[in-house]
């Protein structure tokens, strides 16, 4: 590859936070059309990913994304910690690289949560026979605010999956539960299963609730591990 440099500057300010072309860009200090030549390059290596919230083809709302998890945490922590890693300070770099690692994670466990859900759908064990999944953002004009909704998976006009992944240490309130519903609205489906997946568990009102609802599934950290002897 050409140009070395800026493409690891594209990669590492998309692991970084920079995931719309216009941050990217002025991350790296080029032109947009400089940049997305280099962009197109990467996603087709395979080594970054463009997204659109689900259902759109086309969308100026398309983010890039690193493809890789390995690459994705390369970029995210070794390079501002390298000085301190080749000094063999790994105590050091991993004291400061802990902070954000649930943020790192988080991403990973709504990537786990999606595999999960395609395991179910090929047993033959998902309430939704959908035939692809993926996350939306956008305009909620009743809140007047940006939306998003980790996962969603459309079997017709009339009924979808609608999901939401928390990787923390607390259990999963009522509240998490209510606004995937709430956001659901935004969309015209007559049938909606919801689906909640955490780390830590969920509290008893988010529980109770699920089960007043009959149509929302609580899924543990421990079920998906355990997903395979399905």
């Amino acid at each position: 590859m050409r140009e070395p440099a800026l493409y690891n500057a594209i990669i590492t300010a998309i692991a970084t936070g920079s995931t719309r072309m216009s941050e990217i860009s002025g991350k790296v200090g080029e032109d947009t059309n400089v940049c997305s030549t280099y962009v197109k390059n990467l996603v087709a290596l395979g080594i970054i990913r463009k997204e659109t919230p689900y259902g759109e083809k086309a969308s100026r709302k398309a983010i890039y994304a690193i493809e890789d998890n390995l690459f994705r945490f390369w970029y995210r922590f070794v390079p501002e910690n390298n000085s301190i890693i080749a000094r063999g300070a790994t105590d050091l770099a991993y004291k400061r690289i802990e902070p954000f690692l649930p943020d790192y994670m988080s991403k990973v466990f709504e990537e786990i949560c999606k595999q999960y859900l395609w395991k179910l759908l090929l047993a033959g064990k998902c309430p939704v026979q959908f035939s692809s999944l993926g996350r939306w953002w956008g305009n909620d004009p009743v809140e007047k605010s940006q939306a998003e909704i980790d996962i969603l998976a459309e079997q017709d006009k009339n009924t979808a999956l609608f999901g939401e992944c928390k990787w923390t240490n607390e259990k999963v309130d009522l509240g998490v539960l209510e606004t995937l519903v709430k956001r659901s609205e935004l969309f015209p489906y007559q049938h909606k299963h919801f689906y909640l997946f955490a780390k830590s568990g969920y509290t008893k009102g988010c529980v109770d609730r699920a089960k007043e609802m009959g149509n929302v599934n609580l899924v543990w950290y421990e079920k998906i591990i355990s997903a395979d002897k399905m």
